[in-house]
């Protein structure tokens, strides 16, 4: 007889329940077939309410402190926060976010761009700040068109350096007071912006080795055979069907709208 049978047996309130031995695994009796329910929902990642909670309050607290900046606070189906501001606010925003005691955002993870040609200022700088002391992370939006420069957060934040630039190389977006503004992908003598939705899938030149001139040479492209059409239409709208579950963005009003 085994140490834990002889202890079972001994101490009755250690075996409230039964259990079914097999070769291969143990089951407790109070675990039934019925109680679990198959899950037919999507895999999405449910919603913090207490977390939505926390980044309502605090964007409505930015909101107050920079009314002058700050056009639209909204929480986003991942539970992130989203600051629009206008183009002249990129500075006091980002500022304040990094040196405020209740934000502390001193890391800059990321800046991206997105191009909408049909807007009239079809360019969106996206930055994404991440608070180590608050385990936090945000975003912040703006806008400009092609001619209309962006302020450089370089002063702020030296991890935009290399960011700005692969935005200007790739986007075209002007960031003025940069230290070192230039191409950081492309070759030099590039003409164009890969990344706006107007430019030629294709390119405009294509880039070889002449074994007369020794060097590589850059000729206007020249396709060997017929440009094949594609079907670009977008799927992602489609597919998944769990997109519909949880909205887009979720507006934070602030309190004084409310009323």
């Amino acid at each position: 007889m085994s140490l834990l049978r002889q202890c079972l047996q001994r101490v009755p309130s250690l075996r409230p329940f039964k259990t079914n031995v097999c070769k291969t695994s143990i089951r407790w009796a109070s675990t039934e077939d019925s109680d679990v329910k198959p899950e037919t929902r999507p895999t999405v990642r449910k919603p913090d309410l207490v977390i939505r909670s926390q980044l309502k309050d605090f964007g409505k607290y930015v909101a107050e402190c920079l009314p002058k900046y700050i056009q639209t606070v909204q929480i986003t189906a991942g539970d992130e926060l989203e600051l629009l501001i206008a183009p002249e606010g990129v500075l006091p925003v980002l500022q304040f976010l990094k040196d405020h005691h209740n934000a502390q955002y001193s890391n800059l993870s990321d800046i991206a761009g997105m191009d909408v040609p049909n807007r009239e200022c079809r360019f969106e700088i996206i930055y994404n700040l991440l608070s180590l002391r608050f385990n936090s992370r945000i975003r912040v939006k703006t806008y400009t068109d092609e001619l209309t420069p962006i302020e450089s957060c370089d002063g702020i934040y030296k991890a935009a350096n290399w960011y700005e630039r692969e935005i200007w190389d790739m986007f075209g977006v002007f960031f003025s007071n940069h230290p070192d503004l230039r191409r950081i992908l492309t070759d030099y003598g590039f003409e164009g912006h890969p990344f706006r939705r107007d430019f030629p899938l294709s390119g405009y030149v294509e880039v070889r080795y002449d074994d007369e001139r020794k060097r590589v040479v850059l000729e206007p492209l020249e396709l060997a055979q017929e440009f094949r059409k594609f079907d670009l239409s977008a799927p992602w709208e489609q597919f998944p069907n769990f997109r519909n579950v949880l909205p887009a963005s979720e507006p934070v009003k602030p309190d004084s709208e409310k009323k």
